[in-house]
């Protein structure tokens, strides 16, 4: 069934008595994305260690998603509007479950990650139909209900992803280790897909945008030659046309601009609406917008490898800790939303901004001082100050920036603000990487001197002389200092394969003791590199300050094809 439907229209619909489950097909698929978001993060070293990842490898299977979702999310939108938002979400329903398929049978690291920028380009096809099959499906007095369902689900997914993935892992089902992480998706998928077909009813806009094919092909042009030297520039010591490729995506990202003013000018329907930054404060929102998750996407990848690869911890007890975040952004985007937003506007914001700081503080403080034996109890009241933080920034910015735009660009800008989230996302990924793995680097020496008395004491009480102690502590000091120093610091370097190692004892002791100082410098690197996200946060905090003191929740009802936004982690 084809229903014709003109932006801003709202005319009567024959009521559907099948449009609950159609919704619960739209809920499951919007679910899937959000899943795969997050899934990967705790199935990091499985993967590493499976496929021999590199760790700039590590980044771009993270950041694959995001971008390519990004990348074709507007497009996305208005194919649905175009041909139909039923065709478009069972075209994107496929790819993804056969992306996730590919995913979970990759060979090596290269297939992986470019199963993964497919599996995101078809996640930008099924989530932006998404709302408009709602606004389609559904009489006015139940579309509300039928949103806020839509956003309550997203906003766990995200949570469950995490411990979802951990469990997964841990269970190691079917001897495929993290595998299924990306295969529970198939099942699902095809699920979906018979379901969609038989009860789901079609519709397009009467007024559909063009495309901008060139505009898209520009803009993501300008994003990859940014990303892409960030993510390898360490691995390959920065060489000079890593430089090179930054300086040409500010000038690809010019042409873009100028690209977009013309065709504004002549063709019309440009990707992006450039009229919409004539309202400053919706500019500077945008830009604080994105540099929250910026700071938010690398503070995500750290987080993973702190517990896992500095700490050691199992993938299932890193995601079941991470349900704490969960419960903290619950909270924060529940108050914010129904009872702080709508009273104090930005102030909300930048509240929001400082409680994530300050939990990122603590948990910074708590890491160093406790290092290797720090506990998921002990992460409990960090991780909900900064979830809380997290929920009172996400739930209402959205509404709050689009009451600086008039409401018939309120789709536009809503698109734009979800790609900045995905952008952020995955930039956020490559810049922790250059800074997380330089200050691993540089500060190697933090743990040998935590644990050097006890190795003496260790040695001593094997009964071995105070002069081949030293020896054993100076090749010690250069096992971790070159181990900090590799592309991938859990890779073993020559240095650590010393002849002390000969003896069993002294084996065990430096084993130990090699594990204890890895901790210790992961911990203290990420405190610092949480600093660099309190940073951010700063810079963000004064941008929405920018914002009118009269900004209060604007609920615009926006036409199109728009992804809300999950306020999970």
């Amino acid at each position: 069934m084809d229903t014709d439907i003109s932006p801003g229209a709202d005319a009567p619909l024959q009521l559907d008595p099948r449009r609950w489950i159609a919704f619960a097909v739209v809920l499951a698929a919007g679910f899937m994305d959000l899943l795969d978001v997050t899934i990967v993060n705790v199935a990091v070293p499985s993967i590493q260690t499976d496929l021999g990842a590199q760790y700039s490898q590590i980044e771009w299977i993270i950041a694959a998603y995001v971008l390519a979702f990004a990348a074709v999310l507007i497009t996305g939108g208005r194919l649905g509007d175009i041909y139909g938002r039923k065709r478009i979400f069972l075209i994107g329903m496929t790819g993804f479950t056969l992306a996730s398929a590919a995913c979970g049978v990759s060979a090596d690291p290269t297939m992986l990650i470019t199963s993964r920028f497919i599996q995101g380009a078809m996640a930008a096809l099924m989530v932006p139909q998404i709302l408009a099959i709602i606004r389609a499906t559904f009489p006015q007095q139940e579309r509300a209900k039928a949103i806020a369902i839509y956003s309550g689900v997203g906003g766990s997914a995200s949570a469950v992803g995490l411990s979802l993935g951990g469990l997964l892992v841990q269970w190691n089902l079917f001897d495929l280790d993290w595998r299924p992480i990306f295969l529970v998706n198939v099942p699902v998928g095809i699920a979906a897909l018979i379901a969609a077909t038989i009860v789901m009813r079609d519709s397009r806009s009467a007024a559909a945008p063009r495309l901008d094919p060139i505009g898209m092909v520009l803009a993501i042009s300008a994003v990859l030659l940014l990303a892409y030297p960030l993510t390898e520039g360490r691995r390959l010591g920065w060489p000079a046309w890593t430089f090179i490729m930054i300086a040409s995506a500010a000038v690809v990202f010019g042409a873009f601009v100028a690209f977009e003013r013309r065709r504004a000018r002549t063709v019309g329907s440009p990707l992006i609406d450039l009229e919409l930054f004539r309202s400053r404060p919706f500019t500077v929102g945008l830009a604080s917008w994105l540099l929250f998750w910026i700071g938010l996407g690398g503070f995500f990848l750290i987080w993973t490898l702190f517990m896992q690869a500095g700490l050691g911890w199992s993938a299932m007890r890193a995601g079941l800790t991470a349900v704490f975040f969960a419960v903290g952004a619950g909270i924060g985007a529940g108050v914010s939303v129904s009872v702080l937003a709508p009273q104090f506007g930005r102030i909300v914001l930048v509240t929001g901004g400082v409680v994530n700081a300050g939990g990122f503080a603590l948990y910074g403080w708590l890491a160093a001082h406790y290092g290797a034996s720090i506990t998921s109890w002990q992460m409990v009241i960090p991780l909900i100050i900064t979830g809380v933080g997290f929920g009172m920034v996400v739930a209402p910015t959205i509404d709050l920036l689009l009451g600086q735009v008039p409401a018939r660009e309120a789709g536009a800008a809503s698109g734009l603000l979800n790609t900045g989230q995905q952008l952020g996302t995955a930039l956020g990924v490559a810049l922790v990487g250059v800074v997380f793995f330089g200050q691993l680097d540089h500060d190697s020496a933090r743990g040998v001197e935590a644990v050097t008395p006890q190795v003496r004491t260790e040695l001593s009480t094997i009964g071995l002389p105070e002069p081949a102690q030293d020896q054993i502590v100076t090749n010690f000091l250069a096992c971790v200092r070159d181990r900090s120093a590799q592309v991938d610091p859990t890779a073993i370097p020559d240095s650590c394969q010393s002849s002390d190692a000969a003896d069993y004892a002294v084996a065990q002791v430096l084993t130990g003791a090699g594990e204890r100082a890895n901790a210790v410098n992961f911990a203290n690197t990420f405190r610092y590199t949480l600093w660099y996200g309190i940073g951010l946060l700063a810079v963000m905090c004064l941008g929405f300050l920018m914002l009118p003191k009269d900004a209060r929740l604007e609920q615009h009802e926006i036409d199109g094809p728009l992804e809300l936004v999950s306020t999970g982690v």
